[in-house]
C-alpha cells in the first residue's frame, strides 16, 4: 500500500510564504537574487497549465540562468547593470494583466520579495 505524505510549501521553502493560489489565477513572482530558491520552490509546485510571469532581479547577465517552469510561465531576468527595476517591471506588468475594464474580474496571485505572504489582486 503506498504512503502518502502531507507536504506543505512552507516545509519547502527556506523563507515561509503562504502560497495558494486559485485555479484560474495568474500567478506573479518577483524576486531578487537571493531569493531564487523560493521561486524556484514556487515553481516545482505549480500545475502545467500555470499561467504567469515571473521576474528575477540580478545585478548582471553572470547571475542569469535557465529557470524551469510551466510552459505558459514566462521567466524574465531583470539586470540592474542595465537600469532595469523589479518594482517598475512588475508595476507595468500589473497595469497590463488588470484592466480597468470590468466586463470581468482579471485576478493575479503574486508575491514579491520582501513580502510574508502571496497577495491577490484584482481590477475590482
Amino acid at each position: 500500500m503506498p504512503i502518502l505524505i502531507s507536504m506543505f510549501l512552507s516545509d519547502l521553502l527556506p523563507a515561509t510564504i503562504a502560497w495558494q493560489p486559485a485555479a484560474g489565477d495568474l500567478v506573479l513572482l518577483g524576486a531578487v537574487e537571493s531569493d531564487l530558491p523560493v521561486v524556484e520552490t514556487v515553481l516545482a509546485t505549480l500545475p502545467a497549465r500555470a499561467r504567469g510571469q515571473v521576474f528575477v532581479e540580478v545585478d548582471s547577465a553572470a547571475a542569469v540562468r535557465a529557470l524551469a517552469a510551466p510552459g505558459r510561465v514566462c521567466v524574465t531576468w531583470l539586470r540592474r547593470d542595465l537600469g532595469q527595476s523589479l518594482g517598475e517591471a512588475v508595476d507595468a506588468w500589473l497595469g497590463e494583466m488588470l484592466p480597468v475594464a470590468l466586463e470581468r474580474e482579471h485576478r493575479v496571485y503574486g508575491w514579491i520579495s520582501g513580502d510574508r505572504a502571496a497577495r491577490i489582486r484584482t481590477n475590482a
